[in-house]
């Protein structure tokens, strides 16, 4: 099953002009459709496009299928049912953070689109894909053909309410003011006392523009991102609430955040989420309801058409200054900008990217992102960080899906006297490094549990601008 799958990827242009051929004629099955009903034509479609979709595709039967705009690589298969992939945490082979012995989907998804785009209108990118519906489980897409509808369902746009009703928080204003932004990422604590956090946050008080609070990172507990969020806006802070797909639905998540915004949170940062294997719960059940894009289209509606994903209106909108994560540095590489620009256009106004240790990948990450004017619709904050010695960073470079770090860098930390001082003094040169970069608006500083010496950081490299 799996070789076919791979087999129908490698022969996505053959596919797909079949596909195209048999669309054209299947509307002149309707009168069939209107002679037998729509159900009994379902249950006449639905077991063969069961078999046949299934042996080729590996089909679940989503009931919207897609396959013509993912280079007939089944999302599905996805273990995080991304419809909008690839997520940050491809493995440097290009296989699956969740299944280490498959090729991630959207890897596949890629190869496909670029074999289908020479005799398409496509420019071998995928659209932006919706949410599923779960209703449509177990239906045949093919009756939806017979009616005349050829081309995968596509998000609607989203209009954009006048920018003078918007009020603008501290991140935002600082990105808009063209300084040189510093965010910090911290982890919500393990205990019920607010001020363990406070404790925390007050190491990087009035020397960031803002604090990321984690959502359950690496699939592990802590309190609430929302809460924590909370605790700190009420304490003079600027917090970004990260909110993750991995474990709530739709429902669950759309009420967290008009929670949110109903709280002072300002800021958030749309994300798919870490795989749960790898966390303290491994035997939790992943959700994944929505990916991150999904997310950010209806974070953005409910800012700027004052509506629910259901379409229900909102009494009083939110105003979120809205973000995303991207990965620059893992397969597929030319298919992170597509994703990225996906995200742009679904609602994020500020990028927080992964680790950077490798900054010329990174320079050509964003001379292909400064030639489709993306640093013009989104602020870039680079993300940095430092470890302590060598050891951990080969760990992090082996066993954290989505980072990379270069020999070179493993090498110099660890051929140095003082590890934990060359660590730092490395993030330092990188920062620097990063402020060269046309269209860097910031960095991300990131050290699980090292507040004192990532404050340390910012202050100094706050001292050399």
């Amino acid at each position: 099953m799996y070789a076919l799958r791979l087999w129908s990827v490698r022969h996505a242009r053959g596919l797909w002009r079949v596909y195209r051929a048999l669309a054209r004629l299947a509307p002149l099955l309707r009168p069939c459709v209107r002679v037998f009903g729509a159900a009994r034509m379902q249950r006449l479609l639905a077991p063969i496009e069961r078999r046949l979709k299934g042996l080729f595709f590996d089909c679940r039967m989503c009931g919207q299928c897609v396959l013509s705009a993912t280079g007939m690589a089944c999302p599905m298969n996805c273990p995080k049912q991304m419809r909008n992939g690839p997520c940050g945490g491809v493995r440097a082979n290009g296989h699956c953070e969740v299944d280490p012995d498959m090729r991630c989907v959207w890897v596949e998804a890629t190869h496909g689109l670029q074999r289908i785009a020479p005799v398409s209108d496509s420019a071998g990118v995928s659209p932006l894909l919706p949410p599923l519906d779960r209703r449509q489980q177990g239906q045949s897409t093919w009756v939806e053909v017979v009616h005349g509808r050829i081309d995968a369902p596509r998000q609607s746009p989203v209009p954009e309410r006048s920018s003078a009703a918007s009020r603008v928080s501290a991140l935002a204003q600082a990105c808009r003011e063209g300084r040189f932004v510093f965010t910090v990422e911290v982890a919500p604590p393990d205990s019920a006392n607010p001020q363990d956090l406070l404790a925390r946050a007050a190491h990087f008080k009035g020397c960031v523009d803002a604090i990321n609070i984690t959502d359950g990172a690496g699939g592990n507990c802590h309190m609430s991102s929302v809460a924590a969020s909370a605790i700190l806006a009420a304490n003079g802070f600027e917090p970004v609430y990260q909110i993750a797909c991995r474990d709530r639905n739709r429902i669950a998540i759309q009420g967290d955040l008009i929670g949110a915004a109903a709280l002072g949170i300002q800021n958030i940062l749309c994300l798919t989420g870490d795989d749960v294997s790898q966390g303290d719960h491994p035997e939790a059940k992943p959700v994944f309801d929505l990916d991150a894009v999904s997310l950010l289209h209806i974070a953005r509606g409910m800012c700027e058409q004052s509506r629910y994903a259901s379409g229900r209106t909102l009494t009083t909108p939110p105003d979120w200054f809205i973000g995303a994560s991207a990965n620059p540095f893992v397969p597929p590489h030319a298919d992170r900008l597509d994703n990225l620009e996906k995200k742009i256009l679904a609602g994020a106004r500020f990028i927080q990217t992964q680790f950077c240790f490798d900054v010329p990948a990174f320079e050509r990450f964003m001379q292909a992102l400064r030639a489709r004017g993306l640093h013009q619709q989104a602020h870039i904050l680079v993300g940095v960080g430092t470890l302590g010695n060598a050891r951990a960073l080969q760990w992090m470079a082996q066993h954290v899906p989505g980072v990379h770090v270069p020999t070179e860098v493993i090498e110099r930390v660890g051929a140095a006297s003082d590890p934990r001082a060359e660590g730092q003094r490395l993030c330092l040169e990188t920062i620097e490094r990063l402020r060269q970069i046309d269209g860097v608006a910031g960095v991300h500083v990131m050290g699980h549990k090292n507040e004192t010496t990532l404050a340390e950081i910012i202050q100094r490299a706050r001292e050399r601008a």
